[in-house]
């Protein structure tokens, strides 16, 4: 639990939100009954990279929305040369205004590999229990997914006509490196597809004390950028029975623990900024972590302050770009002197930062003009962090006041990755959305026994109904 989560559990003047307890949702009303429907159909189409096709998951969402009237003309399944099951789906409901710019809701349907032997439930069944749906998929991120589909076809159903154009594309490869990227692939071939003012992405939502109850929700409003490097060693070896200290595995060791002892410099965005100012007024100045955020959010070079915040492991991460070795590999034989040795050095760079300043910047720290440091796989652009732009963040405060009251919405910059990346390369702003909720230990997401609350996919699906009706009603 991070130190924000658990300094909110104490503040005594918090009411407890009943609307988000995480109790029975039964008996369903007729739209949410037809939304589980979706959402079972979706979470039980395996979209794994290995066995699953995120093709027929588009095909099958595709018949949703030509049920409910759409025109092929507004539906597009595309697939990459050579990946025949890794296609996507877009969108397109048309709005009143011939100004008003178009919002796109943006989601990937490909899950993380899960094997049936080691998950308690299969994997690619949907099964509640306990006020959760167990399932690989139903918080990483097919209940958002499902919501989308799920708007696009009853707003077509229900004559609703926005005055903005509302997209949607679905896509694969966004859990994979390396694979096919729909998201990619868009921004690269048909942005005239996905054009809009702004897109609405996974990475935001709340967060529970762990039973339950809704204690913050976020907006992810900027993201690091992933780069792997290669540190590498190397020696001309020679018999072990002669051993000398010019030993490449000696070398690597140095530097990786060089490495490991660096912190890179504070940097701060205005997501940042804002994150840290909203997160330690809401922990109290009493709170040491809430008075030390508060004043680093002031005055970034306050060393006192950015000590006792870097104490946080995910508080840190927050404040700078970050590296850490993790994977090794060394040696030719037992009875050799390594000829050579390296390690893969995992960085998330900060935003303003490229992948070549980070380069040097390990070239400086090692300090050993012996040891190569090599740009690794690229995933994708260095994050551009979007505005925390008021037409934006004003309905959602707006919403989050409505569904969760007295619970703060706080921007926040993730550590990890989306495909966001790829839109806000070709100048689409991407934000990630609040509503829906999970525990503090991240509902095995990537992990085993993946769950997601019901009250949260069902609630989080009226929140977000409501987000996108807003910002697609307003020029």
């Amino acid at each position: 639990m991070n130190k924000l989560l658990a300094g909110l559990l104490g503040v005594a003047m918090l009411p407890q939100l009943a609307l988000a307890e995480d109790a029975p949702m039964s008996p369903l009303r007729p739209d949410q009954a037809a939304f589980r429907a979706l959402y079972k159909e979706l979470v039980e189409t395996n979209t794994t990279l290995s066995a699953g096709s995120c093709t027929l998951a588009a095909q099958r969402m595709a018949a949703h929305l030509k049920a409910a009237g759409y025109p092929d003309s507004d539906i597009k399944l595309y697939s990459g040369p050579g990946h025949p099951k890794e296609g996507g789906l877009f969108a397109v409901l048309h709005g009143t205004s011939k100004t008003a710019k178009p919002i796109l809701l943006l989601g990937h349907l490909d899950v993380v590999e899960a094997k049936r032997a080691d998950w308690v439930r299969d994997p690619f069944t949907l099964i509640e229990e306990n006020n959760y749906f167990y399932a690989r998929g139903t918080s990483d991120m097919k209940a958002m997914t499902a919501t989308w589909v799920d708007d696009m076809a009853r707003f077509k159903q229900s004559g609703y006509h926005p005055k903005r154009d509302i997209k949607m594309a679905l896509t694969c490869g966004e859990e994979t490196a390396g694979a096919f990227n729909g998201a990619q692939w868009l921004a690269q071939n048909h942005p005239d597809w996905i054009s809009a003012a702004f897109a609405l992405n996974e990475g935001g939502g709340g967060r529970t004390d762990g039973h339950g109850k809704v204690m913050i929700q976020t907006i992810q409003v900027g993201e690091k950028t992933p780069q792997d490097f290669r540190v590498e060693a190397t020696n001309v070896g020679g018999h072990s029975s002669i051993p000398i200290r010019d030993n490449a595995i000696y070398e690597l060791s140095e530097a990786l623990l060089k490495i490991r002892d660096y912190d890179f410099p504070l940097k701060m965005t205005d997501t940042t900024r804002s994150y840290f100012a909203k997160s330690g007024a809401a922990l109290g100045d009493e709170d040491k972590m809430g008075a030390a955020m508060q004043q680093l959010a002031k005055n970034p070079r306050d060393k006192a302050a950015e000590a006792v915040v870097s104490s946080d492991r995910s508080y840190h991460s927050m404040l700078r770009t970050t590296c850490v070795a993790t994977l090794l590999d060394g040696g030719h034989a037992d009875n050799a002197l390594p000829q050579r040795a390296g390690a893969n050095i995992n960085c998330r760079i900060f935003p303003g930062e490229t992948v070549e300043q980070t380069r040097l910047a390990l070239v400086k720290i090692v300090g050993d003009p012996k040891i190569k440091v090599t740009v690794g796989t690229t995933r994708g652009p260095l994050a551009e962090p979007p505005p925390l732009d008021p037409k934006v963040m004003g309905p959602a405060e707006k919403l989050v006041a409505k569904y969760f009251p007295t619970v703060p919405l706080i921007p926040v910059m993730s550590t990890g990755a989306t495909d966001g990346v790829f839109l806000g390369a070709i100048g689409i702003p991407v934000y990630g959305a609040p509503g829906g909720w999970g525990d503090p230990d991240g509902n095995g997401a990537h992990g085993l026994n993946e769950r997601r609350s019901t009250r949260s996919v069902y609630v989080g699906r009226d929140f977000l109904t409501d987000l996108v009706k807003t910002y697609a009603d307003t020029e």
